[in-house]
């Protein structure tokens, strides 16, 4: 078993724990680059689909996993991220400004909207952020002339510098684009929990009252992380509408949200670990029911609500069994492997008190 001394604040904040982690990850990003080469295009684009919702996730999970805001209203910043990119494409401004500048769009909407909204806590807040997603099925169609309506808008060929980049035809260079784009997320992400802000994310998260006290300020805090996660989401969004082809009313329905909430949940909450996971079930799960029911031969029938189902029956699973997702999971067996034949049962049982100090909530 490996353990870590740590001797001054430096070491607690670093990139990574130690050389081993860092080579781990190195591996694991050179698997990655080399993907295109091992797969072919069908599992080349799902892969991709991975990496898509993972940014998402990422997006979310800074607001839900790192500051404890509930929200179903996810799907409206898709939306936004995704047609504000579109749009801003349609003026002439190329895709190297308009891609970076629609998650900018989306992070400012984002924060307005926080400004009233985080004023509620709990299910409130959750109920009050799928309203954006309901009413931006609406918002949609009512600005048919910028948005397409319920005809929609097709992403056209992405162009770099005179490097062109089509989803179809070239689902390689597709692919790199959006590892690129994950991988550039996921640092800043890392990044941002070992600044301040992002101790104060957590500090909120696990105790506003406790977090005043530190010196925190409670609505800033909440809306910075509001409008970073949107502004994430965004990007998701834009690749997500050149993923998908065509973005119209009904691409982005407030189902996203709840299975993108469901997704972290299931990966694991807090992690940034738990976001790709969370992808990998998201993206994997339609493609793994039609190879069971070509198993049982079942694959003519159409079973109405099947994905949807066996998703919120994973999900109630490990609510009651691993609240910590996957990479709870994952953590707790490997922490065992290592104290083997030393580990006990009772080392991971749950927690069932709370602070005392949210009692004055």
């Amino acid at each position: 078993m490996r353990i870590h001394f740590k001797t001054s604040y430096n070491d607690d904040i670093r990139l990574f724990e130690d050389r081993f982690t860092a080579l781990k990850y190195a591996a694991l990003l050179a698997f990655a680059i080399a993907l295109p080469f091992l797969l072919g295009d069908f599992y080349l684009g799902e892969a991709t689909n991975v990496l898509i919702w993972a940014i998402a996730g990422l997006g979310l999970m800074l607001l839900t996993g790192q500051t404890g805001q509930v929200s179903l209203g996810h799907a409206a910043f898709l939306a936004l991220g995704a047609y504000s990119n579109l749009i801003l494409l349609d003026k002439g401004v190329p895709f190297i400004i308009s891609f970076p500048l629609a998650g900018i769009i989306t992070g400012v909407v984002g924060t307005i909207i926080a400004i009233p909204a985080l004023r509620l806590h709990g299910i409130y807040l959750a109920i009050a952020t799928m309203t954006i997603s309901i009413l931006a099925d609406d918002i949609i169609v009512l600005t048919e002339p910028w948005t397409g309506g319920v005809v929609g808008m097709f992403p056209p060929t992405i162009d770099i510098f005179g490097f062109e980049i089509e989803r179809w035809s070239q689902p390689d260079r597709f692919y790199y684009l959006v590892l690129i784009t994950t991988v550039i997320c996921t640092l800043f992400y890392r990044n941002l929990l070992r600044a301040p802000l992002g101790r104060a994310f957590a500090a909120v998260r696990d105790s506003e009252v406790s977090a005043a006290a530190m010196g925190v300020h409670i609505s800033r805090t909440k809306m910075t992380a509001f409008g970073i996660s949107c502004a994430i989401t965004g990007l998701a969004g834009a690749l997500m509408g050149y993923f998908s082809g065509m973005v119209n009313n009904e691409t982005f329905t407030v189902v996203i949200s709840i299975q993108l909430l469901m997704m972290i949940v299931i990966g694991g909450l807090g992690t940034i670990h738990g976001a790709f996971f969370g992808a990998f079930v998201v993206a994997f799960l339609p493609q793994g029911l039609s190879i069971a029911k070509d198993w049982f031969g079942s694959s003519s029938v159409a079973i109405p609500g099947l994905e949807t189902g066996v998703f919120g029956m994973i999900l109630i699973l490990f609510i009651l069994f691993e609240p910590g997702g996957i990479y709870g999971r994952w953590v707790k067996t490997r922490i065992w492997l290592e104290l083997f034949p030393f580990a006990r049962k009772d080392m991971f049982k749950r927690q069932k008190s709370y602070l005392k100090t949210e009692r004055l909530r």
